[in-house]
């Protein structure tokens, strides 16, 4: 089992979590994160440093989640480090339907 980073991520963006992976399979998009399940350890340290909550065990209720942090996580660039959450990101924590709103695939700048 690995974890994800689920749609509430979105706009949000905050990276708490990337600081206390100790594997660095977090991947910077636009305005979410992304986890390479197939670096990940199963540790779950990152899922409590989540102030949003988008980090969850993979589950069949979110293989499309699994796919969507495999895709991109090939994609953007690693990041290792928290940069802070996105400017507006309370504006938007909690906020349902994210995805089909804002999902951006463009890559993160990375560190």
């Amino acid at each position: 089992m690995t974890y994800v980073v689920t749609e509430d991520c979105i706009k949000c963006r905050y990276s708490d979590c990337v600081e206390v992976c100790p594997v660095d399979c977090f991947y910077e998009g636009e305005n979410m994160l992304v986890i390479n399940p197939d670096e990940c350890i199963d540790c779950g340290v990152c899922e409590p440093e989540c102030p949003a909550d988008a980090i969850q065990p993979e589950s069949a209720s979110n293989t499309k989640w699994l796919e969507i942090n495999r895709q991109y996580s090939a994609a953007w660039p690693n990041i290792s480090m928290n940069k802070g959450p996105l400017p507006d990101a309370d504006n938007f924590k909690g906020e349902k339907g994210k995805f089909d709103k804002y999902f951006s695939d463009k890559p993160g700048d990375g560190n």
